[in-house]
C-alpha cells in the first residue's frame, strides 16, 4: 500500500495554452469573475487577489486535438452558494452557454472557454448527500436517503433567489475561490491509477469502470483529481501545439510532505526535475504535474 498523500494537499495552479490572449482574458474576467495579477508579454495570470490560479499564455498556431490525454475541465471552487448564484447569473445575463447541474453534494455549471477548454464552478454542498461509487456505478444519496443519478439538472431559480438587489455582477469571484480539482483525460485508467495513487498517494474515492472514470483526493475529499477514458482507450499525448492543459500544480502544506512525495517518484523510476516554483515530472499520459509547497 502506498503511503497516503498528506491530507493537507490541493491542487494549486493550472496552465492553459490559448490561442488569443486577449479574448481569453476578456472572458476569464468579464464571465468567469477572475482578477488580472499581471501580464508579461503572451502570458497572463489571474486569480482572486492572491495565488495565481490560472495561467494563460498565447501560442503560436495553437489549435484545438481531439482524442488526445490533457484536460478535461478544471473546478473553480466558490466558498457557497450564494458566489455560485452570482456566477451563474453573469453567464445567464450573458447569454453564454453553461450546464448548471446538480450532484447532490455538489451544485455546478459547466462550460468551455473560447478555446474549448472545460471550466467547472461549483460549491460544496454535503448538506444534501454524498456520492456512492463502486467498481461500476456512480450516483448520489440525499440527506434523506433517496437516491439520484448525481447528475440532475440545478434547480436555477432558487439559487437566484439567493441574490441580492445590491449585488454587483461585474464584481470579481469572492477572495476564498480556489482550484476545487481537475479532470484529465487519460490513455489508461489502470495505469493512472497506479500514478496518482500508488506514486503520488492519493487515495482512490472511486474506479467506476462501467463509466471508464476514476476520483482520488487528498484527506478524504470527494476528490482533488479525476481521471477518464473518454478520449478513447490509447488516446496519445496532446501535441506540443495543442490547446489546453500546459501544466498544474499539486500543492503540499510543508517540505517534509514534498520530500515523502518525490521519494517515492524517484523509486518509481519517474523522471523529474526541480525548477522555480516546485518539482516537475509527467504522468504517464503527457500531462504535466508541478509538485511545490503552500510556503
Amino acid at each position: 500500500m502506498p503511503t497516503s498523500i498528506h491530507p493537507a494537499t490541493h491542487i494549486g495552479t493550472v496552465a492553459l495554452t490559448v490561442t488569443d490572449l486577449d479574448r481569453s482574458l476578456d472572458f476569464y474576467q468579464r464571465l468567469i469573475g477572475l482578477r488580472l495579477h499581471r501580464r508579461d508579454g503572451n502570458t497572463a495570470y489571474l486569480g482572486v487577489g492572491s495565488a495565481d490560479l490560472l495561467i494563460v499564455q498565447q501560442q503560436p498556431h495553437a489549435r484545438r486535438y481531439r482524442g488526445v490525454c490533457g484536460l478535461y475541465h478544471f473546478a473553480l471552487l466558490v466558498p457557497d452558494r450564494h458566489e455560485l448564484a452570482r456566477a451563474l447569473a453573469r453567464l445567464f445575463y450573458a447569454h453564454y452557454p453553461n450546464a448548471p447541474t446538480d450532484h447532490i453534494m455538489t451544485k455546478a455549471t459547466y462550460l468551455a472557454d473560447p478555446d474549448g477548454n472545460g471550466i467547472e464552478i461549483y460549491c460544496d454542498s454535503p448538506e444534501d448527500g454524498v456520492f456512492v461509487m463502486n467498481d461500476e456505478i456512480f450516483f448520489a444519496r440525499r440527506a434523506d436517503g433517496s437516491l439520484s443519478d448525481g447528475r440532475e439538472p440545478l434547480d436555477v431559480a432558487s439559487f437566484f433567489a439567493l441574490l441580492h438587489p445590491n449585488d454587483d455582477l461585474s464584481a470579481p469571484m469572492a477572495p476564498t475561490t480556489r482550484i476545487g480539482h481537475i479532470h484529465l483525460h487519460v490513455a489508461d485508467l489502470a495505469a493512472a491509477v497506479q500514478f496518482y495513487h500508488g506514486v503520488l498517494g492519493f487515495d482512490i474515492q472511486g474506479v467506476m469502470r462501467r463509466f471508464r472514470m476514476a476520483m482520488v483526493s487528498a484527506g478524504g475529499y470527494h476528490h482533488h483529481i479525476g481521471l477518464n477514458t473518454w478520449q478513447g482507450e490509447g488516446a496519445p499525448p496532446a501535441p506540443s501545439n495543442a490547446t489546453g492543459l500546459r501544466w498544474f500544480s499539486i500543492v503540499l502544506p510543508d517540505q517534509a510532505a514534498l520530500t515523502s512525495v518525490l521519494e517515492r517518484v524517484h523509486a518509481a523510476g519517474i523522471a523529474y526535475e526541480q525548477i522555480q516554483t516546485g518539482w516537475q515530472c509527467s504522468d504517464p499520459f503527457g500531462n504535466r504535474i508541478i509538485l511545490t509547497t503552500a510556503t
